[in-house]
């Protein structure tokens, strides 16, 4: 048996999609309203709009509002993260924060419904007086929870599906989004439009499909970058060892030789970059001391699952297509490298090697932590998809 969002139930039990859900399950059991209210605070919540009415410009649709068959009240609904259902190409959703909800509360509704009719169910007084405990309860969260990791127990966690859509996982951990869907919403259908015209310049299908094949060949990770780590590779499979600075840069001046001054000297700074990096990862034991990172090519591959995310979220494709690309994708990681912590590592590299160059070291150092407590938790969370599922 299974939820709207192909949740498993047990023995008659439901096995909650996520840990938001089990967490809202328990507040409401508890009959703690004021748990509940911090809980959502902390929380996505979405409701459902017509595709056509998220197409008007400048214009938001009103809070949908259901009747509840039990209390025989009017509600308006909302969904947690988990329970959003499966894909429609003409109904979409958009997020909505519990401060959100309570400025634009329709006067002549009382109770919110979360989940409504699921069991991760919550109704949640709305008069007058609750929406200001709202309001000081969104305050208080600063918004959603970031920096989590998040899985769907109905979702891809054993197939190669499963592993294509791990390739993602980084961002899914920063931005506190299920890392194993392929679904309604990557975060909601504005957000996701929004993300794919900026940074990506892409606002329709051509464009969509154009960038996800350089991404597929590695074309956006930076060929200065590549080309550096590619020489230090070539020449250690030559000499059977992992060379020394110097040997490097000399062998990177020599592949460089013909290159541009701005290439050149691209080139020099990348190699720095790497070498401190490298350093601290030893020094902090996410790199092995004689390991090295071979290609930033995860960069480009991790960023790829979530542009396929965002462009099924924004509908300018369909969920067959996305699967039939996040499975491309894993396989192209595969053939990269050799396990998840070097996959991890070399996407975090080029993360550190791009900040670095474009902001400064001093900049990067956020970079550096952040990214560095994902790959933890990647490589070291007893849920993490990089522990459970097989490389290769």
């Amino acid at each position: 048996m299974t939820t709207g969002n192909g949740a498993a139930t047990v023995s008659g039990g439901a096995v909650a999609p996520t840990e938001i859900e089990h967490a809202l399950s328990a507040a409401a059991g508890a009959g703690s309203a004021e748990a509940v209210v911090d809980l959502l605070a902390r929380t996505r919540l979405y409701v459902l709009v017509a595709r056509l009415h998220a197409d008007i410009p400048g214009w938001t649709a009103p809070l949908p509002t259901v009747r509840d068959e039990a209390t025989r009240r009017t509600c308006v609904p909302v969904l947690t993260q988990g329970m959003l259902p499966h894909w429609h190409p003409e109904w979409v959703f958009r997020e909505v924060g519990l401060g959100e909800l309570a400025r634009a509360w329709p006067y002549d509704v009382r109770r919110l419904a979360v989940n409504h009719g699921t069991p991760y169910a919550a109704m949640v007084d709305a008069r007058p007086g609750r929406l200001k405990a709202w309001l000081k309860a969104a305050e208080r969260s600063g918004g959603p929870e970031r920096g989590t990791l998040l899985t769907d127990s109905g979702g891809p966690l054993h197939s190669p599906l499963a592993h294509g859509l791990a390739l993602g996982a980084h961002l899914a951990v920063t931005n506190g989004l299920i890392w194993n869907r392929l679904g309604a919403a990557y975060q909601d259908y504005a957000t996701d439009r929004a993300r794919l015209r900026s940074p990506w310049g892409i606002q329709h299908r051509a464009e969509y499909r154009d960038r996800l094949a350089s991404l597929m060949r590695n074309q956006l990770v930076g060929r200065v970058q590549e080309t550096v780590l590619r020489t230090r590779h070539t020449l250690a499979a030559r000499t059977g060892r992992t060379p020394t600075h110097q040997e490097w840069a000399e062998a990177v001046d020599r592949a460089f030789t013909a290159r541009d001054a701005g290439d050149r000297a691209l080139a020099g700074r990348s190699s720095h970059w790497i070498t401190l990096y490298e350093d601290r990862l030893r020094a902090d034991g996410a790199l092995a001391p004689d390991g090295r990172v071979d290609t930033l090519a995860a960069f480009d591959l991790g960023r790829a699952v979530n542009v396929v995310r965002l462009a099924l979220g924004a509908r300018y494709t369909d969920p067959y297509e996305a699967e039939q690309d996040v499975l491309r994708l894993g396989e192209l990681a595969r053939s990269a490298y050799r396990s998840w912590p070097d996959f991890s590592l070399g996407y975090l590299m080029a993360r550190l090697v791009h900040r670095a160059e474009d902001d400064g070291p001093e900049a990067a150092e956020a970079t550096y932590r952040q990214s560095l407590a994902e790959h933890r938790t990647l490589t070291q969370a007893p849920a993490s998809p990089y522990r459970n599922l097989p490389w290769s």
